[in-house]
């Protein structure tokens, strides 16, 4: 079967770099920082600061944003009754900040979507927004973003990217969703009088502020127990875990990141394999799953946009959401939510829902047949669909740990059964594709179907990714019928 090289490469560019915050966990240190910062006459400071602003301001789009952000972090351990200027806010604030290189180690495991807006095009193009997995210092990893079009040709045109990155705003006082916030609780077993204290009130939807006002009128009444500490802990997490954040319409696709924010994600948020799902109104929504990961555990999420610049972060919840490589069909069947996933780290599994937050009880559909894939398999992304078929990207791992792509065939009525797969693979690392980061490895999480082809994008080694095609019915051909 014929590979089309598209021609495009993504690398990872040491240049890109966002401001984070660089403050000690030591309040005695911040202290001593902060000491060392309101020591300077206001002369002084001003041109410290104007040494600083010259050494990194045309290497972001706001400074001050950043550094007035993180002088709030830690405003609480300047002296009380001390005034400070406006400068003098920004200079400790800048003392307290750092740069960070997103894809300085890697630009990788890309997924690929239709973008929102499909305006101003030619007859048979495609807008597409293509997400990648950026990994710098401390293997970090964040979400980044690119556009292009697909040509009728089916040539790939990429848009420029700019050499700045945006951290997105987080919303102070997000909303939750009773129901969901109850199931969570019940999953963990923690249905107690102090639990019930604090939802009880609540209504249907409730905010952040509101859930942490019925928690201290519990606190009040409620003995404090070890199980009420826990409660709190868990009810917290929960709360730190859903969040919404949006980037300003200002910013183009390239800049905006998607960057840690809750202690799950603390170490980096993996692999996000977004899908345009289709309800069977007609609307339309972006989601993503994606594994959070804290150094010690991973924890799958689900991320919810329209525009791509306003997302929900929500955590998947049941008994199935474990493990990494969950994939949500692009609609519904049979008037449920279908999810593939992998479980038990070893084969592919299908689950269905009537809730796209909660998952159970799921299936094998497909083991390790060929040696190429005797060690695991996983899905690569969402399924295709086609008139023949759902088409599911997979990926095997063989002898030495080496990841190839290959492809399997599910009934479009009952995607349970699996009606063809590929017995050879239909991507291998080969030539520089094999050096890398992690040596040995091609692995996508996610492609398109435009024009009779499959828009293959994936990234090799850990270390860069790039996009190919294939027409539809020569991978078709290729599959062996299952039954």
């Amino acid at each position: 079967m014929k590979i089309y090289s598209t021609g495009v490469e993504f690398r990872p560019d040491s240049r890109r770099v966002v401001v984070r915050s660089f403050i000690s966990n030591d309040p005695v240190k911040v202290e001593n920082i902060i000491r060392r910062a309101l020591s300077l006459s206001e002369s002084e400071l001003e041109e410290q600061l104007a040494i600083v602003r010259a050494d990194f301001c045309e290497r972001h789009i706001d400074l001050n944003k950043s550094w007035l952000r993180h002088f709030e972090k830690v405003r609480a351990h300047v002296p009380s009754g001390t005034w400070l200027s406006d400068e003098r806010q920004l200079f400790i604030g800048a003392l307290c900040s750092g740069e960070y290189a997103l894809e300085s180690a890697a630009l990788f495991n890309p997924s690929i979507v239709p973008h929102p807006d499909q305006t101003q095009l030619e007859t048979g193009d495609l807008r597409f927004i293509l997400s990648l997995r950026a990994t710098g210092e401390g293997h970090i990893s964040s979400i980044e973003f690119r556009t292009g079009v697909i040509h009728a040709d089916h040539s790939v045109e990429m848009e420029k990217t700019t050499p700045f990155v945006t951290l997105p705003e987080l919303d102070p006082n997000p909303t939750f969703h009773k129901a969901t916030f109850l199931h969570k609780l019940a999953e963990l077993g923690l249905e107690n009088d102090w639990s019930a204290a604090v939802m009880g009130p609540l209504q249907d939807s409730f905010t952040l502020k509101e859930l942490e006002r019925q928690q201290s009128l519990a606190s009040e009444t409620q003995s404090q127990s070890r199980d009420v500490a826990r409660t709190m802990e868990i009810m917290h997490w929960l709360a730190e875990s859903n969040y919404s954040i949006h980037f300003s319409p200002q910013t183009t696709v390239s800049e905006r990141i998607i960057f840690p924010v809750s202690s799950n994600e603390s170490n980096g948020i993996e692999d996000a394999r977004f899908v345009r799902f289709v309800d069977d109104d007609g609307s339309v929504t972006y989601f993503a799953t994606y594994t959070a990961y804290n150094g010690r555990a991973i924890l799958p999420q689900l991320i919810e946009t329209t525009d791509f610049l306003h997302f929900r972060i929500r955590t998947l919840n049941g008994l199935a959401a474990q493990n990494k490589g969950m994939a949500l069909f692009p609609r519904r069947i049979g008037g449920r939510y279908a999810m593939l996933s992998r479980q038990d780290d070893e084969n592919l599994l299908l689950m269905l829902s009537d809730n796209r937050h909660f998952w159970s009880d799921p299936q094998i559909i497909e083991r390790p047949r060929q040696p190429w894939e005797f060690v695991k398999i996983g899905n690569c992304g969402s399924p295709i669909e086609t008139e023949e078929g759902w088409i599911v990207i997979t990926h095997g791992v063989g002898a030495m740990r080496k990841y190839c792509i290959g492809a399997i065939l599910l009934d479009l009525a009952d995607p349970s059964k699996v009606i063809g797969r590929l017995d050879q693979p239909l991507l291998k690392p080969e030539g520089h594709e094999r050096e890398g980061y992690v040596p040995n490895v091609v692995y996508t999480c996610g492609a398109l179907a435009h024009g009779g082809r499959i828009i293959l994008p994936y990234g090799f080694s850990d270390s860069g990714a790039t996009i190919v095609t294939f027409q539809i019915s020569d991978l078709l051909d290729q599959m062996l019928p299952t039954v």
